[in-house]
């Protein structure tokens, strides 16, 4: 437990296919130091070990070996006698019919009922976690919520205080189809090499350590990055002094998969250890479900 502060604590639950590892994921995202599937009996000991430095997001559901609903509710009612601890119990929420069509268009198996229809697990999850549901200190139905609609709900619910007042969101996408809307800021990365050409990494994304390795090998990415990040960083203080709340800042490259993804990758990073407010969008990613924090989000 961190000595002399308060540690913010987000247990993150809810149901299959609802969005609880996209909501783990923009946590992160938001500075939180995220475990997912850590055995219940564990929490506590974390807690009573050394200092943690950041806020903790943890993610615990059916595949966890110890989980109920009532040894959970369990632990967040031990959570919130702690001093020095803050507890929420975050619940993803999803209409049974759309979590039908989620795994549908997936097809992958529920958790459940791996041999079975999805739709006989769904049913008696949603039953499992029925208590959780009512216990929840934070509830967000992702029925009709889309993957960036999420994040934005999440950092409503979950940016930290103290963090700066603007909310950065750093986006890849492809020119081929278009500009993104919304977006304040565009930058096109297109002039640096492109990975798509080296047989070895056509199939990664821009999150790949050697994809970013290859694009920021170009002898022009150093002095394009630092540019780009001197003038973002130059705005930001005056956005927040005339009241701007958010601020959407996206890369392009040819088909939104290597350069872009890895300039909006390391932008994110960079601005996220400067203390601000920052979520990541790969909408070519999320269009081809390759975006691990849309893939739950349907």
């Amino acid at each position: 437990m961190q000595d002399g502060a308060t540690l913010r604590v987000v247990l993150v639950t809810g149901a299959s296919g609802a969005g609880r590892s996209s909501a783990i994921n923009t946590l992160e995202d938001l500075g939180f130091e995220a475990i997912d599937n850590l055995p219940m009996s564990l929490i506590p000991r974390l807690l009573d070990g050394p200092p943690l430095p950041r806020p903790l997001a943890l993610g615990l559901d059916v595949r966890n070996r110890e989980f109920s609903s009532e040894s959970l509710i369990e632990l967040v009612d031990r959570l919130h006698r702690m001093p020095g601890v803050q507890a929420d119990l975050l619940y993803l929420d999803c209409d049974a019919d759309v979590l039908v069509r989620r795994y549908s268009e997936t097809r992958r198996r529920h958790p459940l009922s791996p041999d079975d229809a999805p739709a006989r697990g769904i049913e008696e999850e949603l039953e499992l976690l029925a208590p959780l549901r009512a216990r929840a200190d934070v509830l967000i139905d992702t029925s009709t919520l889309t993957p960036h609609n999420l994040r934005a709900e999440i950092a409503r619910w979950f940016a930290p205080p103290s963090g700066a007042p603007l909310a950065l969101s750093v986006q890849s996408f492809s020119y081929k189809r278009g500009l993104p809307r919304g977006v304040d800021m565009v930058f096109d990365c297109r002039f640096l090499a492109n990975p798509h050409w080296e047989a070895a990494l056509r199939d990664r994304d821009g999150r790949d350590p050697a994809v970013a390795a290859y694009v920021e090998s170009d002898p022009r990415f150093a002095d394009f990055f630092a540019r780009v990040l001197d003038l973002v960083v130059s705005l930001l203080e005056p956005f927040v002094d005339e009241g701007k709340t958010s601020l959407t800042i996206a890369f392009g490259c040819t088909g939104g998969k290597h350069r872009s993804v890895a300039l909006a990758e390391k932008m994110a990073a960079t601005l996220a250890q400067q203390g601000w407010r920052v979520s990541k969008r790969h909408r070519e990613l999320e269009r081809r479900g390759l975006d691990r924090s849309a893939s739950q989000q349907g």
